[in-house]
């Protein structure tokens, strides 16, 4: 990003709390308009509580802009209208719904780009007819970030997309990923930092529920001493 263009998105002083529990400190960072943005730091620092809180799915206090504009006083339904999609970290599909079903569900405008999403998922237009429950974990995040990349959405919120998925299902998450983020930014919950390395050009740390530092991806993942202390891995081991 130049240093004229506008980020995408700025989190100013995040708070979050689920069932009166702080979730979230106190988190600031600015999102470019271009590319991966991946958010790092060890289990159970506050990543996905952050992406919940700039949606509104969480109690939350603090400024959350998209494009300049203010969308924390908004109802995530709103946040969502104004071109927010997101991929939550459990997937949440309708299981006793087909693929096409799942899908149809979430185009919400006149339309949908199901050419790009076909040319992406292949496998989704073999499966159309299956029930989603009935699909492998791999295939059931390929329904979830299809849903998303059916709209035009001015950015894309992914949390934890190749949790728990094989080799080379993750390799096909992460090539959709990258050819969406042509078209759209994404800020990345990811635990994978060979996909990080892979995708993202910068990177904010959270530790604590408080950013704790923010750079490019690289400067992070090529630094051994900076990766073991923000994230708690060594960078050679997951260096490609």
């Amino acid at each position: 990003m130049s240093p004229s263009a506008e980020p995408i998105l700025t989190v100013q002083g995040l708070r979050c709390s689920i069932a009166g529990q702080q979730v979230v400190e106190d988190v600031t960072f600015e999102m470019p308009a271009t590319g991966i943005t991946a958010v790092l730091g060890r289990n159970g620092v506050g990543k996905t509580s952050t992406l919940r809180g700039i949606l509104g799915l969480i109690t939350r206090r603090g400024e959350v802009r998209l494009a300049g504009e203010r969308i924390d006083g908004l109802p995530t339904h709103r946040i969502v209208r104004r071109g927010v999609g997101y991929v939550p970290e459990d997937r949440e599909i309708f299981a006793t719904l087909t693929v096409a079903e799942n899908l149809a569900l979430a185009e919400r405008q006149r339309a949908p780009r199901r050419e790009f999403v076909a040319d992406l998922f292949p496998d989704l237009v073999a499966r159309r007819d299956q029930l989603a429950g009935t699909l492998s974990g791999g295939q059931q995040q390929m329904v979830s970030v299809a849903r998303a990349l059916l709209n035009e959405n001015r950015i894309l919120l992914v949390d934890e997309p190749t949790k728990g998925l094989a080799p080379k299902i993750v390799a096909e998450v992460a090539d959709a990923l990258a050819e969406a983020a042509k078209t759209v930014p994404i800020l990345l919950v990811e635990q994978n930092l060979e996909v990080v390395r892979r995708l993202a050009g910068t990177a904010v740390v959270i530790g604590g529920g408080r950013v704790v530092h923010t750079g490019t991806a690289r400067e992070i993942l090529d630094d051994d001493d900076l990766t073991r202390r923000l994230l708690g891995v060594h960078a050679e081991a997951h260096s490609s």
